[in-house]
């Protein structure tokens, strides 16, 4: 499929899902409720099965680890930028760590920064990613979940064990298992897996249990706000990562991979976070779609536009 369709499509999958959750929302009893059902199905049914096909598939290289390496460093200085601007802002009392866990969850994962990946390199790129988020779900429970009850009930305790392995891990579980397949020197089965129908039918009930979930809330105010996480999300961290990516010589690929990862915006789980922990999910919603509507519309096409020169 070429390059441009490829693009095409992506951004109908987004905005035609999200938009028909909102018109869709008032015919809930429960829209939150279902909302968490279908993502829920989503990490337990489809996206597992997509990790373990792409990254059983991948030619695996010792130099694949400073993907994850590099993901840690992006978010270190997600969270310092998101402090930062926090302070500068005046964001007080629940809306300062809503700000800064929006800052530091960046949406690299399968949703945005998998597909962009998938859209760029093809399978190759989508299992890259994965490496890639190897850090993120343990980042999630072990630092942002009790920074988050902290910034609430102002207690700390760590993530249970029973919290760590639910089911919204089995996207963990199946790289494990693709992992271990490669180890055991099993091959992938030669047959013709649907990946895009998969991977298209996935945003599609993610984007539409986002629009589910969503309430306009204060999205036309914090103006401040939104410019903060716009220079932080798509300039100064990209330009930080192209920089120290230029003089390495790391696989094109991996480089490129790390590159796009560098420009996703704010992640689902900093609402999912405000939401469980009573932090202002208002804002944070407001956040996510106002730097999700700034990726889609000038950073993506950026992208595509700049991708001979930022790609290789």
């Amino acid at each position: 499929m070429p390059l441009a369709l490829k693009f095409i499509i992506f951004q109908f999958l987004v905005v035609a899902p999200f938009a028909a959750g909102g018109l869709a929302r008032k015919r809930f009893a429960d829209a939150e409720g279902a909302s968490r059902k279908l993502v829920m199905g989503n990490l337990v049914f489809l996206e597992p099965v997509i990790v373990l096909w792409t990254i059983w598939g991948l030619r695996l290289d010792p130099g694949h680890l400073l993907l994850p390496a590099a993901g840690i460093c992006i978010l270190l200085a997600s969270i310092a930028l998101g402090a930062l601007f926090s302070r500068l802002l005046g964001l007080r009392d629940r809306r300062g760590p809503a700000y800064i866990v929006s800052s530091s969850l960046s949406n690299c994962g399968f949703t945005m920064g998998g597909f962009m990946a998938y859209l760029f390199l093809g399978e190759t790129g989508l299992g890259l990613s994965f490496i890639y988020t190897l850090f993120y779900m343990p980042f999630v429970f072990i630092v942002v979940f009790p920074y988050a009850r902290m910034a609430s009930t102002g207690k700390y305790r760590l993530s249970s064990l029973r919290e760590i392995l639910g089911l919204q891990n089995m996207p963990l579980y199946a790289m494990a298992a693709a992992a271990a397949l490669q180890a055991a020197g099993v091959p992938r089965p030669e047959i013709a897996f649907p990946v895009d129908p998969v991977i298209m039918a996935s945003i599609v009930v993610y984007y539409f249990s986002l629009g589910l979930n969503f309430r306009m809330g204060d999205v036309k105010k914090n103006a401040a706000c939104h410019a903060a996480l716009g220079l932080t999300k798509f300039v100064v961290v990209p330009a930080a990562v192209f920089a120290a990516l230029t003089p390495l010589g790391l696989d094109p690929a991996a480089r490129a991979v790390i590159v796009i990862e560098s420009f996703m915006p704010v992640a689902i789980y900093s609402v999912v976070t405000s939401v469980v922990f009573d932090l202002d999910s208002n804002f944070s919603s407001s956040l996510f779609v106002v730097n999700t509507a700034l990726f889609l519309c000038a950073v993506l096409p950026a992208l595509y536009l700049l991708r001979s020169f930022l790609l290789i």
